[in-house]
């Protein structure tokens, strides 16, 4: 049994100098071992806070730059679109640069005639409106003077509109706009020669933008990227040829009901028309169709319906026969996934992204198809959407089962009744 000392607690051993050793509260070393901070973890914070700050910065970046790179994917998709002309006369001894130079010149040319046709219909309207304003002022009134039995004078509402503040507040709010509306133009001119410069160079250094993309990859994979620029370019210019060519079947249809209607700016409506109507997708032939009905108004309000029905009979006709054989060989997207990759672009980019999506889709379907195995389909009826037909199955199968089903009365059967009932 240990030795105690006189208050009852354990003597302390003593060590052979004599001297008693300090006393440790207990587990003291353990918890300054637990205590101490370990060795990763201030390297882990700082990894953490490095990563933070390099996620912070890349996203303020990518917001930043989130035009210039929209910019350059309509720069891409232009230069996938006239790659096959730029080829095509670059294998005729042409230089490449030349060839996409004279391109880009036939479309600036086709594009500057179009804005100054329509520019000279818009402002020919306009006259036009304001010209006969004061007419159709004069009828108002006198609309309103018969069935309302007031005196109003057209000088008095002039008059009145002059003196009023929301004009005067208009004219103000304009003229400040004034400034907001020539950034605006500024800035979409910028922008338009951004994406000039940068599908030219696309275009122009096409096969040298391949090679430095197949030099960092190994050979196996060149030959899939090669591949991919190809179904790329297949699709794009062939919605973009398949569908000019339905802008000029579109554009030459409507200019003969125009011109047989005498409504005036037959050609510049018939190719605005064609344009918008192919290149704006879904909603395009209606839009399309609101600038020959609202001019083919002020000629005859009847030319009106009649603009409209050949709007929409020959919306049917486009979408059943003719865009079916157009697009069968170079598109070749369903109408369902055209309209919803629309929905989906214009939701990710806006109007561009409502443009750019057909030949996107149109490019990842192929590529898709390229690479994913088929098998044949087996026969069944419920793949082809109906179901076999029995034998003997039709109309009146069923009454036929239950009048046979029924227990044929027997003749001793039927004289026992007579009997009875006699």
């Amino acid at each position: 049994m240990a030795r105690t000392d006189d208050t009852g607690q354990y003597a302390r051993h003593r060590s052979p100098s004599g001297t008693t050793p300090p006393d440790l509260p207990p587990s003291e070393g353990a918890a300054g071992s637990d205590a101490r901070m370990p060795r990763w973890l201030p390297r882990a914070m700082v990894l953490a806070l490095a990563l933070v700050g390099v996620f912070q910065l890349g996203s303020w970046a990518f917001h930043q730059l989130t035009g210039l790179l929209i910019n350059i994917l309509i720069a891409f998709f232009l230069a996938l679109a006239i790659e096959p002309a730029v080829s095509w006369m670059a294998s005729r001894r042409m230089r490449r640069g030349l060839a996409t130079a004279v391109v880009f010149l036939a479309v600036i040319i086709v594009s500057a005639g179009f804005v100054t046709l329509m520019g000279s219909v818009l402002a020919g309207q306009i006259i036009k409106i304001v010209e006969d304003f004061p007419n159709y002022l004069d009828s108002v009134i006198n609309w309103i003077n018969t069935h309302f039995n007031t005196e109003l004078r057209r000088v008095d509402v002039q008059e009145g509109l002059l003196r009023s503040d929301w004009l005067r507040n208009y004219v103000q709010n304009s003229a400040t706009g004034v400034l907001a509306v020539s950034a605006q133009v500024l800035g979409g001119l910028f922008q338009l020669l951004t994406i000039t410069l940068f599908s030219f160079y696309f275009a122009a250094d096409g096969p040298r933008l391949r090679r430095a993309l197949c030099s960092v990859l190994p050979p196996s994979k060149q030959a899939e990227v090669l591949r991919a620029w190809e179904i790329a370019v297949n699709k794009t210019g062939g919605y973009l040829y398949s569908r000019g060519l339905m802008a000029l079947i579109s554009g030459i249809a409507h200019y003969i009901l125009l011109e047989s209607l005498d409504v005036p700016y037959a050609p510049v409506l018939a190719v605005w028309v064609g344009l918008v109507s192919q290149f704006i997708p879904t909603i395009g032939t209606y839009l399309a169709g609101a600038l020959p009905m609202l001019i083919a108004f002020t000629v005859d309000p009847w030319f009106t319906l009649w603009v409209l029905i050949f709007v929409v009979v020959y919306q049917q006709f486009e979408n059943y026969v003719l865009q079916p054989k157009l697009t069968s060989k170079t598109v070749d997207i369903h109408p369902a996934v055209a309209f919803g990759s629309v929905i989906a672009g214009t939701a990710l980019l806006g109007a561009v992204g409502a443009l750019i999506a057909i030949p996107a889709v149109a490019t990842l379907q192929a590529f898709l198809g390229a690479y994913v195995k088929r098998y044949d389909v087996t026969d069944d009826p419920r793949v082809h959407g109906h179901r076999g037909r029995r034998p003997g199955a039709g109309l009146f199968a069923r009454p036929r089962e239950l009048w046979a089903r029924q227990p044929a009365q027997h003749p001793a059967d039927t004289r026992s009744s007579g009997e009875n009932a006699i």
